[in-house]
């Protein structure tokens, strides 16, 4: 039986100014930030204007709302789905996963707000890929001209330790096949770029394909080792990335801008400027702080992970993993866009 989370608290207003958006709207500079993120190189009098608004208050996707998807919520993905889908569940799919899941999770809602419900089937079985072990991290993109969805998706390749990213697509946003073999890297981001698809996977290397569907070519590392997981955004030549690092102490969303201009092997990142802490006590703020590692967070903790963006009608979201991996929450996101695209 699917589950329900009801709608709850009203928007956070701008007058509710938060510690994050504090820091997001001056340098972070002291040397206690330097310790906790120490290889992080943040942004001084030159950071972007960008911020984060929190949104509800609260969590959209919990655990447990249905009788199969536990506890563990992790790898957003937000889609408004298109018109020409029949039968649509809502005017939103959220799918996410389970960090060592078998398979991939959907919530759909008419608002952001919520209620969101979530599709107990799921839209993706592990039995019905190439891979063993888990499959996660869904990254779904809709594709206008041919009527389709498209997901990218890792799990572990059979009689290894090794974890790469396969293409699956869809004509409904709920049944999914997997199309080919191993594509790239792990938890890859996918955006279009001088007419090619290119994708940012784990941790900050860049593939990029003609097709999307496959023949990926490796491109440059643009992230420290220690990148976990990110979300991406096109504005003009530059590629807006959020992301969150493994060993931070608090595990929280941080921002950077890459140049893309010229070819790739050129492209260079900017300093970091810090987007959202765990501050609520849905995101941990009530659980000791502690360095973060590699793997699933098995109780809650006191990160975030897991950034996403989803965009519509001239504005901009964050969705994110609370508490380590026990929720997804959302965030609105201001300064993201040139003059005249707003």
């Amino acid at each position: 039986m699917a589950g329900t989370l009801a709608t709850g608290a009203a928007i956070v207003g701008p007058g509710g100014r938060s510690l994050a958006q504090d820091r997001a709207e001056a340098p972070v500079t002291t040397a206690s930030e330097a310790e906790l993120w120490p290889t992080t190189e943040l942004c001084g009098s030159d950071c972007p204007p960008v911020w984060a608004e929190r949104l509800f208050n609260r969590p959209i996707i919990t655990p447990h709302m249905d009788s199969r998807m536990g506890s563990n919520i992790n790898g957003p993905s937000l889609i408004r789905v298109p018109d020409w889908v029949p039968d649509r569940l809502g005017c939103y799919y959220l799918y996410f996963s389970h960090h060592r899941g078998s398979y991939i999770r959907m919530a759909y809602a008419d608002h952001l707000a919520g209620p969101w419900t979530t599709h107990e089937p799921g839209v993706l079985d592990i039995t019905n890929t190439g891979f063993a072990d888990h499959i996660a991290s869904p990254d779904v993109v809709v594709d206008e001209a041919s009527r389709s969805f498209r997901m990218y998706f890792h799990g572990v390749v059979p009689g290894t330790r090794t974890q790469k990213t396969a293409v699956a697509l869809s004509s409904d946003g709920l049944t999914f096949s997997q199309y080919g073999g191993v594509a790239m890297d792990w938890y890859a981001r996918a955006f279009n770029y001088r007419g090619a698809v290119h994708a940012l996977t784990m941790p900050g290397v860049l593939f990029r394909s003609n097709t999307g569907l496959g023949a990926f070519e490796r491109g440059p590392s643009l992230f420290p080792d220690n990148t976990r997981h990110s979300a991406v955004r096109v504005e003009n030549q530059r590629l807006q990335v959020f992301y969150t690092n493994r060993g931070d102490n608090p595990e929280s969303v941080f921002y950077r801008e890459i140049n893309m201009a010229g070819d790739w092997a050129d492209w260079s990142t900017g300093p970091a400027k810090l987007i959202l802490s765990p501050e609520r006590d849905y995101e941990g703020a009530n659980i000791a702080p502690a360095a973060s590692g590699l793997g699933p967070a098995t109780s809650p903790l006191h990160q975030l992970r897991d950034p996403a963006i989803f965009s519509e009608q001239g504005r901009d979201y964050l969705i994110y993993s609370v508490a380590g991996e026990m929720g997804l929450a959302i965030a609105q996101l201001h300064g993201l866009r040139s003059p005249t695209a707003r």
